[in-house]
């Protein structure tokens, strides 16, 4: 009787096992599904075709697709800003023009988001002043935000005021300002700012070189330019209007040229 008892046990044992794994193993589980294989082509986009331009021969030249703000001969992209039905009030000299302390900034005719810039400038050969006093102006993307140029060339001031910051916001990675006598290059990738239902969506962004070095990298514009108080974006706006400072002193501009993007 006590054999019988475990021989029983047993097989009940057994059944109960394939009992369990009929129900993990059910015979209605989908078969695995091999993904299909990848060809070459499934991974190339052909349209629409890039565009072809011609870049300029050297660097620093215009490419055939940028518009030409200044080429050595004439301000005609340019008006003055305290009064925008005026032509620009700055001194074409020798294949540049130079800023005319007291007469105001000027700003460009068109109207501009996205951009490649290009602008060479140079502090005044004879060395006046110290600080935010010498050779001092900006370039102002979209008319609000501020990439300083100053002659930071042995030239302490305060650091996100110096040349290749962008002014009261952030300073430069490092200074690579030349010396008076030499002529500095901006290149600018700028990034404006997406505003949605009236306010601010996604931050400009900028990437600076100074003279080749990289100087703003893929940097977040935190506002309008103020000289007092944190930047903000207090309102919406379109494409507008490059502009350049009056800071008093006679920074020299020349070779500027802007690539919508």
């Amino acid at each position: 009787m006590k054999k019988l008892k475990i021989t029983t046990l047993l097989l009940f044992g057994i059944g109960c096992y394939g009992i369990g794994f009929a129900q993990v193993d059910a015979p209605n589980t989908p078969p695995e599904v091999s993904p299909m294989p990848m060809k070459p082509e499934m991974t190339e986009i052909w349209e629409p075709q890039v565009s072809k331009i011609t870049p300029g021969e050297k660097p620093g030249d215009a490419p055939s697709d940028a518009i030409i703000l200044f080429d050595g001969e004439n301000l005609d992209q340019w008006v003055s800003q305290a009064d925008t039905e005026k032509a620009a009030p700055w001194a074409i000299k020798d294949g540049y023009f130079e800023v005319v302390p007291g007469s105001g900034g000027i700003q460009t005719k068109m109207k501009f988001g996205d951009a490649q810039i290009h602008i060479e400038w140079s502090a005044p050969d004879k060395v006046e002043n110290s600080g935010q006093g010498r050779g001092n102006s900006g370039l102002f993307l979209q008319n609000r935000y501020e990439l300083q140029i100053l002659d930071s060339y042995n030239n302490r001031s305060y650091s996100n005021g110096q040349a290749g910051s962008i002014y009261k916001d952030a300073p430069p990675l490092v200074n690579a300002m030349r010396s008076p006598d030499q002529w500095n290059v901006y290149d600018v990738i700028y990034t404006a700012p997406r505003f949605k239902d009236g306010k601010i969506d996604q931050k400009a962004k900028i990437t600076v070189l100074h003279n080749g070095v990289v100087v703003q990298n893929n940097t977040t514009i935190q506002g309008l330019t103020l000289y007092i108080g944190l930047h903000n974006y207090p309102e919406a706006h379109e494409e507008d209007v490059i502009a350049l400072q009056d800071h008093g002193t006679k920074v020299q501009f020349r070779n500027i040229w802007v690539r919508k993007l």
